[in-house]
């Protein structure tokens, strides 16, 4: 069955670096655009960062511009696993952050991971 596991969360005082992991199983990975959501107390989802599948044009990402040039997206096939590395973390980021696979062929296929926490203080 299809299956994200995400982790790496923590908490980590302001400035400081993460490293998040969200491997998938059950489904063709490398065919999915990959994104990270986030969701902080009290308010509603986010889309964080995105990143498309690799073609023989290469591959897309985009960023929400609280996160642009702090936070990098990136994906290893090889390993169906995705990744978000945060840097120069601020309490503002603190959140769950949650892992999607999204494809759409004829009907749209949406999953996701059960979230990681991501708690930014000192």
């Amino acid at each position: 069955q299809v299956q994200l596991v995400d982790s790496g969360g923590g908490l980590v005082q302001p400035g400081g670096s993460l490293r998040l992991s969200c491997t998938a199983s059950g489904f063709t990975f490398s065919t999915y655009v990959m994104s990270w959501y986030r969701q902080a107390q009290g308010k509603e989802r986010e889309l964080v960062a995105a990143i498309t599948p690799i073609t023989i044009a290469g591959v897309s990402t985009n960023y929400r511009d609280s996160v642009k040039g702090r936070f990098t997206i990136s994906r290893d096939d090889a390993k169906n696993t995705v990744y978000l590395q945060m840097n120069s973390l601020k309490p503002e980021d603190t959140a769950v952050y949650y892992c999607n696979a999204r494809r759409r062929q004829g009907r749209l296929e949406d999953y996701w991971g059960q979230g990681t926490q991501v708690t930014v203080s000192s």
